[in-house]
C-alpha cells in the first residue's frame, strides 16, 4: 500500500508550519554587508587603487589556499605531480 500527500504551500508557509524562525531579517543585514565590501573591492580594483582588493575579498585565505585545494584534489583522485616512480 502507498500513499502520496501533496502539499501545496509557500516556503514561508512551510517555514511557520514547522516551527522553524524567521532569519529574512539577518540574511538581510548580512547580504547589504556583503554588498557594500564587494562593491568597495570592486571600486578599488577598477580604479587602480588595490587592484588584490577583489580577491582578497573572494578569497580571504590567499593564492596558496587555492594551490593546497587543488593538489589536495589531485591527490584524492590519484594524479599527484609526482610519481612513486620517479626519483
Amino acid at each position: 500500500m502507498k500513499i502520496t500527500f501533496d502539499i501545496d504551500c509557500t516556503p514561508e508557509e512551510a517555514r511557520r508550519f514547522l516551527g522553524l524562525p524567521d532569519v529574512s531579517a539577518a540574511q538581510d543585514r548580512l547580504m547589504k554587508e556583503w554588498e557594500d565590501k564587494m562593491r568597495e573591492a570592486m571600486d578599488k580594483a577598477v580604479s587602480g587603487e588595490d587592484p588584490a582588493a577583489l580577491m582578497k575579498l573572494w578569497n580571504p585565505f590567499g593564492a596558496d589556499t587555492l594551490d593546497g585545494i587543488q593538489k589536495a584534489f589531485w591527490n584524492s583522485v590519484g594524479m599527484s605531480s609526482t610519481h612513486k616512480d620517479d626519483k
